[in-house]
């Protein structure tokens, strides 16, 4: 949660500390998944890269092809130095590759992806156990509360 290292035993919280802390954990939880899923997304663009970079092959040159403009709009063109291609390397920067070279940098971007995926996950899962002990702390809480109220 925060930098502080204290253990707080959950028994002892009352139901609005608990359901604060529900609050914050669920906060947590959703911005570690939302993490996981744009660095998926990430690693699938990057996959694809590198499997396209892998079809640059003497063989391809003067095939048709399209040219991506926008998302949505293409142009005609003919492959032309097949294994010359420019590589996004971030923040607006590219670098001129060749098709090996451009594989093999796909792969260690993929690499490093799955590595802070394998980081994340872990964390991911503990808030999920966290959140359901809490929950499961809430209605056992909300039990005993109408239970001493049927005796009164």
């Amino acid at each position: 949660m925060s930098g502080d290292s204290s253990v707080v035993n959950l028994s002892e919280l009352s139901f609005p500390q608990l359901d604060q802390l529900r609050t914050r954990v669920q906060q947590e939880l959703t911005v570690l998944q939302s993490s996981i899923t744009q660095l998926k997304e990430v690693q699938q663009r990057l996959k694809d890269s590198k499997e396209n970079a892998a079809l640059l092959k003497p063989e391809t040159e003067g095939k048709d092809v399209l040219v991506p403009l926008t998302a949505s709009m293409y142009v005609p063109g003919k492959l032309k130095h097949n294994n010359k291609v420019m590589v996004n390397i971030g923040t607006g920067y590219y670098v001129e590759k060749n098709a090996v070279e451009a594989e093999e940098y796909f792969q260690r971007r993929m690499d490093h992806v799955t590595k802070q995926i394998e980081i994340i996950q872990p964390a991911a899962m503990e808030k999920v156990k966290l959140r359901e002990t809490i929950v499961m702390l809430m209605q056992a809480k909300f039990q005993a509360h109408l239970q001493s109220q049927k005796k009164s």
